[in-house]
């Protein structure tokens, strides 16, 4: 209804400066010669169709700017919300929703700054009393991964460390089902090894 009503507004104010007929030779470039009926004047149907065009597609600019804008400041307070609410996952009795959990931080943390955020946000902490209090190899697993993930970052490592992660890695017992909980294991070690975090300062 909008686009309409302005484009009725412009159609009339051509129209009023259309008052004399136009020599089919001096036509305005701005209109091909269909836009002009057979007396030599605009056509005025032709001119609110080409008026509703124009107002679209500023309409369509107008509203894809604003939403950039408004994305901009909107997803990473999502992002920030989808971690906090992936650390309360770890909070659950049930193993599966751990898992889920632990999933989600460990996908979550692609640089150090989300590894950070994941960490100032107790996920740390969680994560390795996930792994302290897993009675299966799929929440090992899972808790395992997700230090992984998180250890890619110094800071966080230290913080891991704080949290008693060397502990419950060394606490962790093998798997004769799953290979990669010993892989795993074998790998953070050596990270907190490599950062001067051993067993002995644990």
């Amino acid at each position: 209804m909008v686009m309409r009503h302005l484009s009725a507004q412009l159609t009339s104010y051509f129209c009023r400066r259309a008052t004399r007929p136009v020599n089919n030779n001096v036509r305005s470039r701005r209109y091909s010669t269909s836009s002009y009926n057979e007396r030599g004047f605009p056509d005025e149907r032709e001119m609110e169709e080409e008026a509703e065009r124009k107002i679209g597609w500023l309409f369509k600019l107008i509203f894809a700017g604003t939403a950039t804008v408004i994305g901009y400041h909107i997803f990473p307070y999502l992002g920030d919300n989808l971690i906090q609410q992936s650390v309360s996952l770890l909070n659950v009795k049930d193993p599966l929703f751990k898992r889920m959990g632990a999933s989600r931080l460990a996908r979550f943390a692609t640089d150090d700054e989300q590894r950070m955020k994941i960490v100032e946000m107790g996920g740390a902490q969680k994560i390795v009393e996930m792994l302290g209090d897993a009675k299966d190899d799929a929440t090992r697993k899972e808790a395992l991964n997700a230090i992984i993930a998180l250890a890619r970052a110094d800071e966080a490592v230290g913080a891991l460390h704080s949290a008693g992660a060397v502990s419950a890695i060394m606490a962790t017992p093998e798997s004769a089902e799953d290979a990669e909980i010993e892989k795993y294991k074998r790998k953070l070690l050596k990270r907190f090894r490599d950062m001067n975090y051993g067993e002995s300062s644990s």
